[in-house]
């Protein structure tokens, strides 16, 4: 099972997750399923029409941000209207969980939301070193 991690009250992130973790994501009350992983970057990782579907099920909304390396504006922006206008709490993920931090930090930063050493501070709770992207 994947390791969901709590930055916010509104946002976790997580590395890659499976059909079976989308329900656990329901169970523990998550509304929305950010993907932020592209299809086939490695063997055997579950697709974005799997996720999905699974979400689907489960009733939860989903979102296919893939980003690949460091995030563009638009894929930064995206996340950060999704997550301000999403109704509950939001589960996003790719292979380790750092893409999706990185994308929902850096756009929180360029909107004055939070500031830098907040960040830092949230992704390092969370287990992950910002230092290198604020």
């Amino acid at each position: 099972m994947a390791q969901f991690r709590r930055v916010t009250d509104q946002l976790s992130v997580s590395p890659q997750i499976t059909v079976d973790d989308v329900e656990e994501a329901a169970r523990q009350g998550f509304r929305t399923i950010v993907n932020n992983r592209p299809d086939g970057e490695e063997p055997g990782q579950p697709t974005s029409r799997e996720i999905e579907a699974a979400a689907a099920a489960a009733g939860l909304a989903y979102v296919h941000i893939p980003v690949r390396g460091m995030p563009t504006p638009e894929q930064i922006e995206g996340e950060r209207r999704l997550l301000e206008t999403a109704d509950g709490p939001v589960l996003a993920y790719c292979r380790s969980g750092t893409r999706s931090i990185v994308t929902w930090a850096v756009g929180q930063a360029q909107a004055g939301a939070r500031d830098r050493d907040e960040l830092r501070r949230l992704g390092a709770e969370a287990g992950y070193d910002l230092s290198n992207v604020l």
